[in-house]
């Protein structure tokens, strides 16, 4: 049995994997799969699957269609619709493929809440900035928001892997800088 601190991390990886679930729903998926692949993280025994080459090439495939496909205008206000659902789904799954060690029902009742609220939480955000983004600049500014957003999700993703309860508190300021941005682009418009 796990301690109480492995416990805690795998929450917290889950949650800050959720989180930049809200930013670009495969990518972060893919680095899970990437390191669970090259033996850097053990997965749940349900989600094992993500630690095979095919999984390795089929999410690296999507990251790449999903990034390229946020650069095409209107195309991206068009994901953000179709991403908003698939977020909370992917946010719920990436947080319980890394919650090792904790029983069922902690385990998908911990994933359900926090995974897909704080993949839900990021998306809606960073869906409501592109709305924003779009009105206020007819669209030219929304390029910079999808390199912002996929950085974000590389950051967080990564440092996850690297240190979880620090990616906690770094997912929490982004969501709290996205905030912010969406505060002055609305004041901006008015």
């Amino acid at each position: 049995m796990a301690s109480g601190f492995d416990i805690g991390l795998s929450i917290a990886l889950g949650i800050a994997l959720a989180t930049a679930v809200g930013f670009r729903v495969f990518l972060p998926l893919l680095v899970v799969s990437i390191a669970a692949y090259s033996g850097h993280l053990t997965l749940a025994s349900n989600f094992v699957w993500l630690a095979s080459l095919p999984a390795v090439i089929m999410l690296s495939v999507a990251t790449g269609v999903e990034i390229f496909a946020y650069y095409i205008p209107a195309v991206d206000n068009l994901l953000d619709v179709i991403a908003t659902p698939v977020a909370l789904i992917a946010g719920v799954l990436v947080s319980a493929a890394v919650m090792t060690d904790l029983p069922p029902l902690l385990k998908w009742t911990t994933a359900i809440i926090a995974g897909g609220g704080m993949a839900g939480i990021t998306q809606a955000m960073t869906t409501l900035l592109r709305v924003k983004s779009t009105a206020l600049t007819g669209g030219i500014g929304n390029p910079v928001l999808t390199t912002a957003e996929t950085g974000g999700a590389v950051v967080i993703s990564v440092l996850a892997l690297m240190a979880p309860i620090i990616a906690v508190v770094a997912s929490l300021i982004l969501c709290w800088l996205v905030v912010r941005a969406v505060r002055r682009l609305k004041r901006a418009r008015a």
